[in-house]
């Protein structure tokens, strides 16, 4: 049973990935309307930057197409949302996670 089910999978994913992927996101109980939320967003950047936030090492900046920014901070042991910009803005760091420990 489970050899059809992966076929079925497989099948799905490469036909049809959308709606395979919202299928997986209802059965992991998050809701389906986050991907499309996450491409309409990001979908058609050309262009994400992420750079450290000015004010603390705790956070970091996402730019999208240099026009707009998405602020996120550290609220414990993950990253939280923390807010919006709309301008024009530099290129990211692409070096950021570089000297990441492990």
């Amino acid at each position: 049973m489970s050899q059809c089910f992966n076929f079925i999978n497989k099948l799905s994913l490469r036909f049809f990935p959308r709606l395979f992927l919202k299928y997986g996101a209802k059965k992991q109980k998050v809701d389906p309307k986050k991907l499309d939320w996450a491409v309409k967003l990001f979908g058609d950047c050309e262009r994400i930057d992420i750079s450290r936030t000015a004010t603390s090492d705790r956070g970091f900046i996402l730019t999208l197409d240099k026009k707009m920014r998405l602020f996120f901070y550290q609220d414990g042991d993950h990253f939280s949302f923390d807010g919006y910009e709309i301008g024009e803005y530099e290129n990211g760091e692409v070096t950021i996670f570089d000297n990441l420990g492990k």
